[in-house]
């Protein structure tokens, strides 16, 4: 589902039990200096990170203050975020002249310990090549490192490599529990083009063999992937940007199915079974 950008005046884009993707939780907050906004979501583990500006966050007395710091974009610097517990009541303040912040969320029941990440203690991949059309940065702000203090969300920022090529390559899918083969994640994107009249293309594929759906998506895009095999792809010289949120049905660790018909590119593509490894 490609839901395409809009003044949500800070109430969620994807809410608890989407139909589409119900593991999932997506809000965007646009505050100015001095604003306030709070927001608890039963049921939910979320993650505040600042797309732009520097806010300060309280969840029930865990405090991390000056958290951001970006200022045009999200090229502008390193991400950073505050992992809050299911159900937790946070409050976001902005403290820079203004602030865009994302909250990523996915479906848990147990409650566990807020905490913080920030631009140092990222875990960060760089795969592909420009001779593939495939080169990719992943910082996965709640990634491999925080694995044992996370319920089941996995919060990451994609960037594109250079100008034009392709993400999500070899084509996967993550829709379904069967273990070792896959797991069950639902996935929401949120994009970003520089500059941010480019554009780009979301492709999804139900069956390997067969004609899929393509959504054209532009900058502040969000889209939202139930099942199917999901490359997306950038125009020739723009650079892009998405903003991941995964959650699994029942672990958090991401388990891969690799459409078949192009499963042999793994071994061609440098950088690519170290990236499959970090998303856990």
């Amino acid at each position: 589902m490609h839901i395409a950008p809009f003044d949500n005046q800070n109430k969620p884009i994807v809410d608890a039990d989407d139909p589409t993707v119900p593991l999932n939780y997506f809000n965007i907050v646009k505050l100015k200096k001095g604003e306030a906004f709070e927001y608890s979501v039963p049921r939910y583990e979320t993650c505040i990170v600042p797309a732009t500006g520097s806010v300060d966050v309280n969840v029930e007395g865990f405090k991390a203050d000056d958290l951001g710091g970006r200022v045009e974009d999200v090229w502008g610097g390193e991400p950073e975020g505050v992992y809050v517990p299911t159900a937790a009541k946070a409050e976001i303040v902005c403290t820079s002249d203004e602030a865009e912040i994302f909250v990523a969320g996915a479906l848990y029941d147990k409650v566990l310990d807020a905490f913080a990440v920030r631009s140092d203690e990222l875990d960060l991949v760089q795969y592909g090549s420009d001779d593939t059309k495939t080169h990719r940065k992943i910082k996965h702000i709640l990634g491999t490192k925080y694995h044992d203090k996370v319920g089941r969300l996995l919060v990451s920022e994609l960037f594109t490599v250079g100008e034009g090529g392709w993400s999500g390559f070899p084509s996967h899918k993550h829709d379904t529990d069967r273990m070792p083969q896959e797991t069950r994640h639902d996935e929401t994107y949120n994009f970003r083009f520089k500059p941010n009249h480019g554009s780009g293309v979301q492709m999804l594929q139900r069956e390997d063999g067969k004609a899929g759906d393509a959504y054209h998506i532009v900058d502040g895009s969000t889209i939202c992937i139930d099942n199917g095999y999901h490359p997306c792809a950038v125009l020739p010289g723009y650079q892009m940007y998405y903003f991941t949120i995964l959650g699994g049905l029942s672990q958090r660790s991401l388990v891969q199915y690799f459409q078949p018909s192009h499963a042999y590119q793994i071994e061609t593509i440098p950088g690519i079974k170290d990236m499959i490894a970090k998303f856990k």
